[in-house]
Parts: C-alpha cells; sequence; structure tokens
C-alpha cells in the first residue's frame, strides 16, 4: 500500500476533544519540514536545472489534479507579481482546466493523453521544464503528461510522497517527500499537500533568486498593485539609498519599480 494511502496513527477521531484534534493534526505537521530536509540534494539539481532553462529563455510548468494541481497554479500565478517575472514563464495547469480550481471535475486526473494536450496549447518544447505534482505518485494526468514531454526530450521532474512511483519514473529529477500516514487516512490535502506546497516555495523562490530577481533580501521587481505594496517599495528605497520617504516616494513614482528607483541613485 502506498504510504499516503496508509492508515493514521491516530484512532477514533470523532471522539477527541477539540483541542486534542489541534495538538495532533499539528505534531504531524510538524513531520513535514523534517522529511523534506531528506531530499534537498534532490531539489537543489532540480533548481539547477530550471535555472539553466530559464536563463536561457524556456519556462517552467507545473501539473497536478485536485489539491496538487491547485498548488501547481497558485505557485505560478504569484511569481509575476512577487519577481516580476513576465506572465507565461511559470505556467501552471490542472486537470480538468481552470474551473477543476474551485470545484472537482469528476474523472479529470484519470486521463492520461489530457495532461499533453493541455501543455500542447502552451507550445511546450525543449526549452521547458515540467513539473508533475501527484502526492500518490499515481495520477493518470501528470504520468502521461511526464511521459511524452520526456519523450519529447522536455527535462521533466516530479513532487510525489511516495517512494518508487510512477510518476517518479518519468522524471528526470524526480523529489519524494514521504511524509507518512495522513491524520486523516488517505487525506492529503494534509501533510502531503503541505509539503507540496513547501517544495514549490523552494524551488521557485530560489529559481527567482539566481535569476537575479531578488537584491539583497527584498523583492525589487515586485508588482505596485496596491497601497500597501506601493508603501512596501517606498521603503525599500529608502532602505537601500538612505533617503526619506517622501524622496523615496517620488522616486517610485518617477521610475515605476524599485529596482530602476534604486539603480537610479546608486549609478
Amino acid at each position: 500500500m502506498n504510504t499516503t494511502e496508509s492508515s493514521s496513527h491516530y484512532e477514533d477521531l470523532e471522539h477527541m476533544s477539540v483541542r486534542d484534534l489541534l495538538i495532533n493534526i499539528n505534531r504531524e505537521d510538524k513531520s513535514v519540514p523534517l522529511a523534506i530536509e531528506k531530499v534537498i540534494p534532490k531539489i537543489e539539481v532540480l533548481v539547477d536545472a530550471i535555472v539553466e532553462k530559464m536563463q536561457a529563455g524556456g519556462r517552467l510548468f507545473y501539473v497536478g489534479a485536485g489539491t496538487s494541481g491547485r498548488l501547481g497554479v497558485v505557485d505560478a500565478s504569484e511569481i509575476p507579481p512577487t519577481y516580476g517575472m513576465p506572465h507565461g514563464k511559470v505556467i501552471g495547469l490542472i486537470a480538468g482546466g481552470d474551473k477543476a480550481i474551485r470545484k472537482a471535475v469528476e474523472n479529470a486526473e484519470d486521463d492520461p493523453v489530457q495532461g499533453w494536450k493541455d501543455l500542447e496549447e502552451h507550445l511546450i518544447n525543449q526549452q521547458d521544464v515540467l513539473i508533475g505534482i501527484a502526492a500518490s505518485g499515481r495520477t493518470p494526468y501528470v504520468i502521461g503528461a511526464l511521459k511524452t514531454a520526456r519523450s519529447n526530450g522536455i527535462i521533466t521532474g516530479c513532487i510525489v510522497c511516495n517512494e518508487n512511483s510512477e510518476v517518479a519514473k518519468h522524471a528526470d529529477f524526480p523529489v519524494e517527500v514521504v511524509v507518512g500516514p495522513e491524520f486523516v487516512t488517505g487525506s492529503t490535502r494534509m501533510k502531503a499537500g503541505t509539503a507540496q506546497k513547501l517544495v514549490l516555495n523552494m524551488i521557485s523562490t530560489t529559481a527567482m533568486i539566481k535569476l537575479g530577481r531578488v537584491k539583497g533580501n527584498k523583492m525589487v521587481d515586485m508588482q505596485l498593485t496596491n497601497v500597501k505594496l506601493v508603501d512596501r517599495g517606498v521603503k525599500m528605497i529608502m532602505s537601500e539609498t538612505g533617503i526619506s520617504y517622501e524622496e523615496a516616494e517620488q522616486l517610485l513614482n518617477e521610475y515605476g519599480s524599485v529596482r530602476k528607483a534604486v539603480e537610479s541613485r546608486t549609478k
């Protein structure tokens, strides 16, 4: 049996107090970063491959179904506003299409052909990298996408939560984060989902840093889409240049980005 489907370490959950439920869920969640720590070398080689391809103009794709697919879509959607990357450089695809983000689409994950069809709509090619995300490691939508991508010379990776899975067999750079049984048996939106989210954060954040989208520890290319972010941008400029809030705000209004505003004062 797959680890993700094995029985919970806890019994009679319905008889636990709210406090005990929360304590025990938290206890299980604490094990997730430790499981990820064991596979950092695997994540490292995948990130190296992503950075190399993206530096040469390639893109990063995620494919997944259900919770896994949603996590990929979330990660991809946050890259443009956070790091100023053009839309379409990191793309998340979910089985069943965008409507599946909000509502499960019946049997969408069971189609082994549709994943590649979805990728073809974006003209995926050998410049790109594809990561399949599947807690179980046996999702046909993801397996089909990876298998066909690999046969077309596209670099593949995966994030799964079982060892020796079918998904991992079709990944050049498999990341297998084995987090053990879920608190609620088989509910992989819990520890497995947390593990996938953390690994996605690690992959995309590290890639963006290596691609020059961070200066010091600041998101100097972030999109200034609301008052909070404009204020953050002004304070970044103040920190980097030593000028007043008013001067920094004026520079930000003039140049439209933190990076350009800072560079105007440091040339």
